[in-house]
Protein backbone atom coordinates (compact mmCIF):
# COMPACT_ATOMS: atom_id res chain seq x y z
CA UNK A 1 0.00 0.00 0.00
CA UNK A 2 1.19 3.27 -0.75
CA UNK A 3 2.51 4.82 2.75
CA UNK A 4 0.74 8.10 3.57
CA UNK A 5 2.74 11.21 5.14
CA UNK A 6 0.84 13.24 7.69
CA UNK A 7 0.30 16.95 6.27
CA UNK A 8 1.42 15.83 2.51
CA UNK A 9 -0.89 15.82 0.07
CA UNK A 10 -4.22 13.90 0.27
CA UNK A 11 -5.40 11.30 -2.14
CA UNK A 12 -9.68 10.65 -3.09
CA UNK A 13 -10.72 8.02 -4.85
CA UNK A 14 -13.29 7.98 -7.67
CA UNK A 15 -15.48 5.12 -8.46
CA UNK A 16 -17.67 5.98 -11.29
CA UNK A 17 -19.72 3.54 -13.56
CA UNK A 18 -19.30 5.64 -16.68
CA UNK A 19 -16.36 6.86 -18.05
CA UNK A 20 -18.03 10.49 -19.14
CA UNK A 21 -17.84 11.08 -15.07
CA UNK A 22 -14.23 11.59 -15.24
CA UNK A 23 -13.98 14.82 -16.71
CA UNK A 24 -16.67 15.83 -14.09
CA UNK A 25 -15.28 15.12 -11.00
CA UNK A 26 -12.00 16.29 -12.00
CA UNK A 27 -12.51 19.57 -12.61
CA UNK A 28 -14.81 19.57 -9.69
CA UNK A 29 -11.84 18.54 -7.76
CA UNK A 30 -9.40 20.83 -9.56
CA UNK A 31 -11.81 23.53 -8.36
CA UNK A 32 -12.69 22.32 -4.69
CA UNK A 33 -9.91 20.45 -3.52
CA UNK A 34 -7.18 21.64 -5.63
CA UNK A 35 -4.40 20.46 -3.61
CA UNK A 36 -5.83 16.65 -3.61
CA UNK A 37 -4.42 13.75 -5.77
CA UNK A 38 -6.94 11.93 -7.58
CA UNK A 39 -7.51 8.45 -8.55
CA UNK A 40 -10.39 7.54 -11.25
CA UNK A 41 -11.92 4.46 -11.34
CA UNK A 42 -14.28 3.23 -14.08
CA UNK A 43 -16.26 -0.17 -14.42
CA UNK A 44 -19.61 0.12 -16.54
CA UNK A 45 -20.47 -3.46 -15.84
CA UNK A 46 -20.38 -3.19 -12.10
CA UNK A 47 -24.19 -1.34 -12.76
CA UNK A 48 -25.02 -3.71 -14.87
CA UNK A 49 -24.65 -6.29 -12.44
CA UNK A 50 -26.78 -4.37 -9.93
CA UNK A 51 -29.39 -4.07 -12.58
CA UNK A 52 -29.80 -7.26 -13.69
CA UNK A 53 -28.81 -10.25 -12.58
CA UNK A 54 -26.11 -9.50 -9.85
CA UNK A 55 -27.34 -11.18 -6.46
CA UNK A 56 -26.49 -8.50 -3.50
CA UNK A 57 -23.78 -10.51 -2.40
CA UNK A 58 -21.93 -10.19 -5.87
CA UNK A 59 -22.27 -6.66 -6.33
CA UNK A 60 -20.61 -6.00 -2.67
CA UNK A 61 -17.41 -8.11 -3.34
CA UNK A 62 -17.28 -6.36 -6.94
CA UNK A 63 -17.47 -3.34 -5.31
CA UNK A 64 -15.47 -3.95 -2.45
CA UNK A 65 -12.62 -5.36 -5.05
CA UNK A 66 -12.94 -1.50 -6.20
CA UNK A 67 -12.41 0.17 -3.10
CA UNK A 68 -9.29 -2.14 -1.80
CA UNK A 69 -7.98 -1.19 -5.29
CA UNK A 70 -8.41 2.49 -4.62
CA UNK A 71 -7.34 1.98 -1.06
CA UNK A 72 -4.19 0.40 -2.32
CA UNK A 73 -3.22 3.20 -4.64
CA UNK A 74 -3.64 5.74 -2.13
CA UNK A 75 -6.86 6.47 -1.54
CA UNK A 76 -7.89 7.98 1.91
CA UNK A 77 -11.44 9.52 0.97
CA UNK A 78 -13.59 7.94 -1.97
CA UNK A 79 -16.72 9.17 -3.63
CA UNK A 80 -18.55 6.62 -5.53
CA UNK A 81 -20.71 8.55 -8.05
CA UNK A 82 -23.01 5.88 -8.93
CA UNK A 83 -26.25 6.14 -6.74
CA UNK A 84 -27.28 2.74 -7.84
CA UNK A 85 -23.88 1.39 -6.22
CA UNK A 86 -23.66 3.85 -3.52
CA UNK A 87 -25.11 2.37 -0.93
CA UNK A 88 -23.16 -0.88 -1.10
CA UNK A 89 -19.79 1.24 -1.22
CA UNK A 90 -21.04 3.94 2.07
CA UNK A 91 -21.55 0.34 4.06
CA UNK A 92 -17.87 -0.48 2.91
CA UNK A 93 -16.28 2.78 4.79
CA UNK A 94 -14.68 2.30 7.92
CA UNK A 95 -10.63 1.03 9.01
CA UNK A 96 -9.40 4.36 8.44
CA UNK A 97 -11.26 4.64 4.69
CA UNK A 98 -14.24 7.33 4.13
CA UNK A 99 -16.66 6.46 1.45
CA UNK A 100 -19.30 9.03 0.69
CA UNK A 101 -21.61 8.20 -1.78
CA UNK A 102 -22.62 10.86 -4.44
CA UNK A 103 -26.24 11.68 -3.66
CA UNK A 104 -26.60 12.05 0.53
CA UNK A 105 -25.01 15.49 0.71
CA UNK A 106 -28.08 16.20 -1.86
CA UNK A 107 -31.01 14.25 -0.16
CA UNK A 108 -29.84 15.74 3.12
CA UNK A 109 -30.54 19.45 1.72
CA UNK A 110 -33.74 18.07 0.17
CA UNK A 111 -35.49 17.33 2.85
CA UNK A 112 -34.59 20.84 4.50
CA UNK A 113 -36.36 22.51 1.74
CA UNK A 114 -40.28 21.21 1.98
CA UNK A 115 -42.03 18.65 2.51
CA UNK A 116 -43.05 17.39 -0.58
CA UNK A 117 -40.09 15.65 -2.75
CA UNK A 118 -39.89 14.72 -6.28
CA UNK A 119 -37.29 12.44 -7.13
CA UNK A 120 -36.51 12.13 -11.00
CA UNK A 121 -34.58 8.98 -11.60
CA UNK A 122 -33.38 7.41 -15.37
CA UNK A 123 -32.84 3.87 -13.64
CA UNK A 124 -35.00 1.91 -11.83
CA UNK A 125 -32.54 0.69 -9.88
CA UNK A 126 -31.87 4.14 -8.53
CA UNK A 127 -34.92 4.75 -6.77
CA UNK A 128 -34.80 2.31 -3.94
CA UNK A 129 -31.17 3.05 -2.82
CA UNK A 130 -32.27 6.59 -2.91
CA UNK A 131 -35.87 6.69 -1.33
CA UNK A 132 -34.33 5.16 1.86
CA UNK A 133 -31.57 8.07 2.20
CA UNK A 134 -34.31 10.38 1.89
CA UNK A 135 -36.00 8.58 4.59
CA UNK A 136 -32.77 8.29 6.92
CA UNK A 137 -31.99 11.50 6.71
CA UNK A 138 -35.64 13.28 7.46
CA UNK A 139 -35.76 11.28 10.14
CA UNK A 140 -32.71 12.59 11.76
CA UNK A 141 -33.92 16.03 10.51
CA UNK A 142 -37.29 15.64 11.70
CA UNK A 143 -38.66 15.99 9.26
CA UNK A 144 -41.98 14.45 7.41
CA UNK A 145 -41.92 14.15 3.85
CA UNK A 146 -43.94 12.64 0.98
CA UNK A 147 -41.71 11.50 -1.66
CA UNK A 148 -43.07 11.06 -5.35
CA UNK A 149 -40.54 9.55 -7.88
CA UNK A 150 -40.78 9.95 -12.21
CA UNK A 151 -38.54 7.55 -14.14
CA UNK A 152 -38.06 9.10 -17.22
CA UNK A 153 -38.46 6.39 -19.64
CA UNK A 154 -36.31 5.55 -22.33
CA UNK A 155 -33.89 7.94 -20.99
CA UNK A 156 -31.01 6.03 -19.97
CA UNK A 157 -31.18 4.24 -23.33
CA UNK A 158 -30.80 7.40 -25.07
CA UNK A 159 -27.72 8.14 -22.49
CA UNK A 160 -26.25 5.01 -22.98
CA UNK A 161 -26.10 5.76 -26.98
CA UNK A 162 -24.29 8.70 -26.33
CA UNK A 163 -27.40 11.34 -26.81
CA UNK A 164 -26.12 14.16 -24.74
CA UNK A 165 -28.40 16.63 -25.47
CA UNK A 166 -31.69 14.41 -26.15
CA UNK A 167 -30.79 12.84 -22.51
CA UNK A 168 -30.48 16.15 -20.77
CA UNK A 169 -33.96 17.60 -22.76
CA UNK A 170 -35.78 14.38 -21.64
CA UNK A 171 -34.61 15.00 -18.04
CA UNK A 172 -35.56 18.71 -17.99
CA UNK A 173 -38.45 18.00 -19.40
CA UNK A 174 -40.11 15.58 -16.66
CA UNK A 175 -38.30 17.40 -13.68
CA UNK A 176 -40.38 20.45 -15.19
CA UNK A 177 -43.42 18.36 -15.36
CA UNK A 178 -42.73 17.08 -11.87
CA UNK A 179 -41.73 20.41 -10.43
CA UNK A 180 -45.22 21.95 -10.19
CA UNK A 181 -46.32 19.07 -7.29
CA UNK A 182 -42.98 19.45 -5.41
CA UNK A 183 -41.18 21.39 -2.95
CA UNK A 184 -38.06 20.34 -4.34
CA UNK A 185 -36.69 17.97 -7.17
CA UNK A 186 -33.73 16.26 -6.89
CA UNK A 187 -32.29 14.94 -10.17
CA UNK A 188 -30.75 11.42 -8.32
CA UNK A 189 -28.33 10.31 -10.80
CA UNK A 190 -24.85 12.43 -11.62
CA UNK A 191 -25.53 11.93 -15.24
CA UNK A 192 -28.81 13.84 -15.15
CA UNK A 193 -26.74 17.31 -13.68
CA UNK A 194 -26.44 18.91 -17.60
CA UNK A 195 -30.35 19.48 -17.25
CA UNK A 196 -30.47 21.48 -14.33
CA UNK A 197 -28.98 24.24 -16.33
CA UNK A 198 -32.33 23.85 -18.50
CA UNK A 199 -34.10 24.37 -15.60
CA UNK A 200 -32.48 27.80 -14.05
CA UNK A 201 -35.01 29.81 -14.36
CA UNK A 202 -37.67 27.15 -12.63
CA UNK A 203 -39.62 28.74 -8.69
CA UNK A 204 -38.75 25.05 -7.74
CA UNK A 205 -35.18 24.63 -6.32
CA UNK A 206 -33.73 21.40 -8.59
CA UNK A 207 -30.77 19.53 -6.96
CA UNK A 208 -28.01 17.89 -8.61
CA UNK A 209 -25.33 15.89 -6.76
CA UNK A 210 -21.65 15.97 -8.48
CA UNK A 211 -21.09 19.41 -6.51
CA UNK A 212 -22.24 18.67 -3.29
CA UNK A 213 -20.78 15.43 -3.06
CA UNK A 214 -17.05 16.61 -3.81
CA UNK A 215 -17.54 19.73 -1.54
CA UNK A 216 -18.90 17.15 1.29
CA UNK A 217 -14.96 15.23 0.18
CA UNK A 218 -13.26 18.60 0.80
CA UNK A 219 -15.16 18.30 4.12
CA UNK A 220 -13.48 15.72 5.52
CA UNK A 221 -10.10 16.26 4.05
CA UNK A 222 -9.29 18.75 6.32
CA UNK A 223 -9.85 16.54 8.94
CA UNK A 224 -7.20 13.47 8.10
Amino acid sequence: MTELRPGGPRTVGFLHTSQVHVATFEALSRELIPAARTVHRVDPEALELARQDGTAERVRALVAGHLSELREAGCEVILCTCSTLGEVAEQLSGDGLDVIRIDRPMLRRAVTLGPRIGVLAALTSTVEPTTRVLAEEAADAGANISVEVTVVDGAWDVFLSGGAEGYRSRIAEAALALSGRCDVVVLAQASMEPAAALLAGLATPVLTSPRSAVEAVAAVIPSR
